[in-house]
C-alpha cells in the first residue's frame, strides 16, 4: 500500500497500521459500525500470506487470539459495542495468561444491541477490565484518524512490552470519517525476548500457558503479580494533552470525538471573554489523575463532555478530589452534544448560573 499521505477512513487506517505493526494474525466477526476493519483485513492479510480469519462468532474470534497469542505471534481483532461484550471472558483469560494482544472497540449505542450510532457508553468496560477478576487493559483513545494509525503500533508495542492486552477505544464517527493520513512502518519499543511463548519443546524445559490456578495460594499471588504491573504501567505510560489551561476558570475534559466538540467549543468562548481551557485523556487507562489534580483549586470548575450518560466524569472526580466543582455535558444513545450546547453550558458555570452535578 501507499504510505503517503492519503484521504482515509479510521477503520481502514487503523487496519493498515495494524498491518505496517507487524500483524501476524487477525480474527473477527462483523459488526457495524466497524466492518471495514475486517474486509480490509480480509484482503490485505491475504495478500501478504498471514492469517486473516472470519470467526463463526466474538467468542471464537478472542479465543482465537488467545491461541494465537500465545505463540507469540501478534494477533488483533476488532469488534464494536455488544460484541465486545461477548469478547469479556476472553479478555479476562488473555490477562490472566499475561498475553499480548489487541482488542478495538469501535463503539456504538447501547446498551442492548442499541443502534448503529457513535457512543462512548464503554469507558466503564473497557477501563474497568470488563469480565471477571481483579485485571486491566491499557486503553488507547485516538482523536482522529491520524491518531487510528498512529495508536495503533503503540498497541502492540505495549501489549508486548508488558504482556497485557490493549484495547483501542474509538467510536462510530471517527471509524467512519475520512481524513487526510499518513500511515508509514515506525519503529517499535525495544521489546523483551518472548521466552514464555509456546514454540514447541525439543531441546528446553516445557512452557505451559494458563488461566486456571489450583494450588493454594497460587492465584492470590498471581493476582499480586499483576497489581504490581499495573502499578507500574499507571507510573510510566499515562498520555494526555491539555491546552489554554493555564488561565482557565472552566476546564473542559474529553476524550475521542467529544475533544474535537470540546476544543471547537473552548476556541468560540474564548472570543467571548470567557477563559476556558481543555484536557484530553489519551489514555484512558492509566487515567491522568495527577494531571487533573495538579489543575484542581476552588475557583476552577471541570466540565465533562462525553457521548454517554456520564462515565468518565466519575474518574475526574476522583482525581479533583473535591477541590473543584465538577459538571457534565453528555448525550447518551448515539446523540452527539452540540459546539453550541457545550458553549452554552462553559458559560453558565461561567457566570455560576449552575451548580456541580452530583
Amino acid at each position: 500500500m501507499n504510505t503517503d499521505c492519503q484521504l482515509i477512513c479510521g477503520n481502514e487506517a487503523l487496519a493498515e497500521a495494524a498491518v505496517q505493526a507487524g500483524l501476524d494474525a487477525y480474527f473477527g466477526y462483523p459488526i457495524t459500525p466497524q466492518n471495514e476493519i475486517t474486509a480490509y483485513m480480509a484482503k490485505r492479510m491475504t495478500e501478504l500470506g498471514r492469517v486473516f480469519l472470519q470467526s463463526e462468532s466474538e467468542l471464537a474470534a478472542i479465543n482465537m487470539v488467545f491461541g494465537a497469542a500465545a505463540t507469540g505471534k501478534r494477533a488483533m481483532t476488532s469488534s464494536s459495542s455488544p460484541g465486545i461484550s461477548l469478547m469479556q471472558e476472553g479478555i479476562s483469560y488473555l490477562a490472566a495468561a499475561q498475553l499480548p494482544a489487541v482488542i478495538v472497540n469501535i463503539m456504538r449505542g447501547g446498551p442492548g444491541l442499541g443502534n448503529i450510532a457513535p457512543s462512548q457508553g464503554d469507558y466503564f468496560q473497557a477501563t474497568r477490565g470488563g469480565g471477571h477478576g481483579d485485571y486491566r487493559t491499557i486503553v488507547l483513545a485516538p482523536a482522529d484518524v491520524q491518531e487510528m494509525a498512529d495508536l495503533t503500533p503503540l498497541a502492540f508495542d505495549l501489549a508486548d512490552q508488558y504482556r497485557n492486552p490493549v484495547l483501542i477505544l474509538a467510536d462510530g464517527v471517527l471509524g467512519q470519517m475520512m481524513e487526510p493520513v499518513t500511515i508509514r512502518p515506525r519503529p517499535g519499543r525495544p521489546l523483551p525476548s518472548k521466552d514464555w511463548a509456546l514454540t514447541g519443546a525439543q531441546g528446553r524445559a516445557q512452557r505451559i500457558i494458563r488461566s486456571l490456578w489450583l494450588e493454594e495460594g497460587v492465584l492470590e499471588q498471581l493476582n499480586y503479580t499483576l497489581q504490581e504491573k499495573y502499578r507500574l504501567i499507571e507510573q510510566r505510560e499515562v498520555l494526555f494533552e491539555q491546552g489554554c489551561t493555564e488561565d482557565a476558570q472552566v476546564i473542559l475534559v474529553a476524550y475521542g470525538i467529544a475533544a474535537r466538540i470540546a476544543k471547537a467549543a473552548v476556541r468560540a468562548v474564548r472570543k467571548e471573554g470567557i477563559a476556558a481551557g481543555w484536557v484530553r485523556p489519551i489514555t484512558l487507562w492509566p487515567f491522568p489523575y495527577g494531571q487533573l489534580r495538579g489543575l484542581a483549586r476552588p475557583n476552577v470548575a471541570f466540565l465533562v463532555v462525553e457521548l454517554s450518560c456520564g462515565q468518565m466524569v466519575e474518574d475526574v472526580r476522583l482525581a479533583v478530589e473535591g477541590r473543584s466543582e465538577v459538571h457534565f455535558c453528555g448525550r447518551p444513545g448515539g446523540g452527539i452534544p452540540t459546539v453550541e450546547a457545550v458553549c452554552d453550558r462553559i458559560m453558565q458555570i461561567a457566570c455560576g448560573g449552575i451548580h456541580a452535578d452530583r
